[in-house]
């Protein structure tokens, strides 16, 4: 046992400090991490890939898909935006991306130069080719300050949906578990059989983790003082969650990415206490590790491919990717197509990880697998610069087009800071549940507004929108009240909750509007809404050019 720690060690070792030196020079820690393999690997033969390594290895992959699920997957966000201008853009994206991907992966348009692997292997790595990586995004946009700006906004948005199409088209092909049927039927019998499944498995896991875990763990807090028991609850719940998808001919990774997407709606008092504990395991450890294997699998043998089939792989899916992210936002009427085009560019942990677990699988070779990865590490390497540089110049002539709605994901990372006292506004006005159903509809409805606060003598009586009004005849409109139609016992927001649980509370119940209520008294405030939130990005956007134009003013 003992001389199976030397391997680890030397690769989680070699892989910090390695970390610490490329830091310096602005390259991504999975750059640090891999190329720790390559050197304890291929190059001084010190490590090989073991199978007391595989089992750390497993590990890191789950770990890695939860945080993915966890800090990238946004469903209520992804819902609200269908049917908007940046869903459709994400959309035309990603087909025109995997179709050319499918290109050079599938034997479905005859050329030589393709991979030719059968239909689900062939779709599976043209999802990896298609992803994009929402984390490096928000990273790039972060570290430059554009994150809380509308044009980062936009393009968070875009990249969101797209990666969450991407990863389940790859989520529903990858693996040799997914499902029994031959491949032939794969096309017809098999996806409605594998869509079941997962639909069943998502079901299930989404009321453990979102609606059963939660609570539990404030409850279990409350009453006993046991060090880190929300994250034994959660790591234990990982791998159990995991092992229910193995069962159900799925593969592990998607129960992880699932489990994590689940919980991203923790409340902000149980996340901030269990990730810490989270990250430094996966940061410290299973990441490292991870990207160290990966690179100890890494070696020339890519060179024996055809010519034609490696500038195939590294030109058509990046051309493909580029110009589906153009046309889906010129189609789209996006302002600055080029800037999302970069962000819809960007690639980063969990392409190398998918790609990890084909090979793993058997559904890509040593050289299919070191060609891409070495691909990839181009992308982590150049697309922060780039997407820098497209939007750094977009800015300048920028005239926004913000979603109707801020996804979560967004909030926790740009917002994270802000209060529902900091959105609220308690200067307005709201209809009387006593109004009749005639004057709400000609005097409060406007344009672009779903939900409206009803009160009834200063107190939350209901929420309404003029979707319920339709259940009334119109001839009645004249004589019945709005508390006859009204959406009773709204949930409700206080003024120091932050503003990622009350868009979470928003979300959750599909509405638009919440009343923020006094913590002790209960007594009514006003209101936010989910453009109030948008409307804060616009102007977090103008407050930051002023303190620039002051800065700028007192250095002269």
């Amino acid at each position: 046992m003992i001389e199976d720690l030397l391997p680890i060690g030397l690769l989680i070792v070699v892989a910090k400090l390695l970390e610490c030196l490329l830091d310096r020079i602005g390259l991504s820690s999975i750059v640090a991490y891999t190329a720790a393999g390559i050197l304890l690997g291929p190059v001084a033969g010190i490590v090989e890939p073991t199978s007391k390594l595989q089992v750390f290895l497993g590990i890191g992959v789950f770990i890695l898909f939860f945080l993915v699920g966890l800090d990238e997957i946004d469903i209520p966000g992804f819902v609200a935006t269908i049917r908007g201008r940046f869903f459709y853009a994400a959309i035309l994206s990603v087909v025109i991306s995997m179709v050319a991907a499918m290109v050079v992966t599938s034997d479905l348009f005859g050329v030589r130069f393709a991979l030719e692997l059968p239909f689900r292997d062939a779709l599976a790595l043209a999802g990896i080719l298609s992803m994009s990586s929402l984390g490096l995004v928000a990273k790039v946009l972060a570290d430059k300050g554009y994150l809380k700006e509308p044009l980062g906004l936009e393009i968070f948005t875009t990249v969101i949906i797209a990666e969450m199409i991407t990863l389940l088209v790859v989520g529903f092909s990858i693996g040799e578990h997914t499902i029994a049927a031959p491949d032939h039927l794969w096309g017809a019998f098999g996806v409605v059989i594998l869509i079941a499944e997962v639909a069943a498995f998502t079901v299930v896991a989404w009321i453990l983790s979102a609606r059963v875990m939660p609570p539990t763990i404030l409850f279990l807090k409350r009453i006993f003082n046991v060090p880190e028991l929300s994250f034994g609850l959660l790591i234990g719940g990982l791998f159990l969650v995991v092992v229910g998808a193995e069962e159900m001919g799925l593969h592990g990774s998607l129960g992880a990415l699932l489990f994590g997407a689940a919980l991203s709606g923790l409340p902000r008092q149980v996340h901030n206490d269990v990730m810490p504990g989270i990250r430094s395991a996966a940061e410290g450890l299973f990441v490292p590790l991870f990207f160290a294997s990966a690179g100890l699998r890494l070696d020339f043998s890519f060179l024996s491919l055809p010519l034609a089939t490696i500038i195939a792989v590294l030109t058509i899916p990046s051309a493909g990717k580029f110009a589906g992210a153009l046309i889906g936002a010129y189609l789209a009427r996006l302002d600055k197509p080029y800037a999302q085009a970069a962000g819809l560019m960007a690639k980063g942990v969990a392409e190398i990880a998918l790609l990890l677990v084909l090979l793993e699988n058997g559904v890509i070779g040593q050289d299919v697998f070191s060609l891409i990865v070495l691909a990839m590490f181009g992308y982590i390497v150049l697309m922060p610069q780039a997407i820098s540089t497209a939007v750094n110049r977009a800015r300048l002539t920028h005239r926004p087009t913000m979603p109707s709605v801020v996804p979560v994901s967004f909030a926790r990372r740009a917002l994270d800071d802000i209060t529902a006292g900091h959105v609220l506004d308690p200067s307005r006005t709201y209809p009387e549940a006593s109004l009749p159903i005639r004057n709400f509809a000609d005097e409060w409805i406007v344009p672009d507004q779903q939900d409206y606060v009803v009160v009834d003598e200063g107190a939350v009586a209901g929420v309404v929108s003029p979707a319920r009004l339709t259940s009334v005849p119109m001839g009645s409109w004249g004589q019945t009240p709005l508390r006859e139609v009204l959406r009773p016992e709204p949930p409700h927001a206080e003024p120091d909750e932050p503003i990622v649980d009350v868009l979470q509370k928003m979300s959750r119940h599909s509405l638009s509007v919440i009343p923020v209520l006094e913590k002790d008294s209960e007594a009514f405030l006003g209101t936010i809404t989910s453009h109030d939130v948008v409307d804060l990005v616009l102007l977090m956007d103008e407050i930051a050019d002023e303190l620039k134009v002051i800065e700028k003013e007192e250095a002269n």
